[in-house]
């Protein structure tokens, strides 16, 4: 298990699974606004790559995060879209309904920096998000991350086009113990 300081992420486990199936991804309005695909409702026993780790799905790290104090399951975390020869990738989380605004997301995306630029030796870490999830980019700028753009209406959201924002950090940037 990789630690902070409130948080640990670990491999996914099976009880897991329905716990975020029930609390994130059939959430329809929460579900829409982080996914770029539009909302679909998962069955039982599915083996969507969001729920169940494909183990040869070298681009994509799913982790389940819990608290560090208990073990209880607070949300998932996941490194994306890694490309292995211009050592990048992109990082998201979501967090249970119930453990938001608890300082763990920024948690979380210190960990996915230590993760992504000590175990896996990369050079670019990348987030999207809306413009108005200001816990994200609360939670990316309190470890470094920099406002590098802003995708006007790129996000088509329960009936509406949405703004991101483009946050990025370099290794030579990121400074380990930065949200602490």
């Amino acid at each position: 298990m990789l630690r902070g300081d409130k948080v640990g992420l670990r491999a996914r486990h099976d009880e897991d699974v329905p716990v975020l199936r029930t609390e994130l991804y059939d959430d329809v309005v929460n579900a829409s606004r982080a996914e770029s695909a539009p909302w679909r409702p998962l069955t039982p026993g599915t083996k969507d790559p969001r729920l169940v780790v494909d183990e040869k799905a070298q681009g994509y790290v799913p982790f389940s995060v819990v608290e560090l104090e208990g073990g209880t399951l607070v949300g998932e975390a996941t490194l994306w879209g890694i490309d292995n020869h211009n050592r990048f990738a992109h990082l998201g989380l979501g967090l249970l309904p119930s453990c938001r605004g608890k300082g763990y997301g920024t948690d979380v995306v210190a960990v996915l920096c230590h993760y992504g630029f000590v175990v896996r030796g990369l050079h670019r870490l990348q987030v999207e998000t809306l413009a108005d999830n200001a816990a994200m980019l609360r939670a990316a700028e309190r470890n470094g991350f920099v406002r590098e753009g802003v995708l006007r209406s790129s996000a088509w959201v329960m009936g509406e086009f949405l703004d991101e924002v483009l946050l990025g950090l370099l290794a030579r940037d990121w400074a380990p113990g930065r949200s602490a």
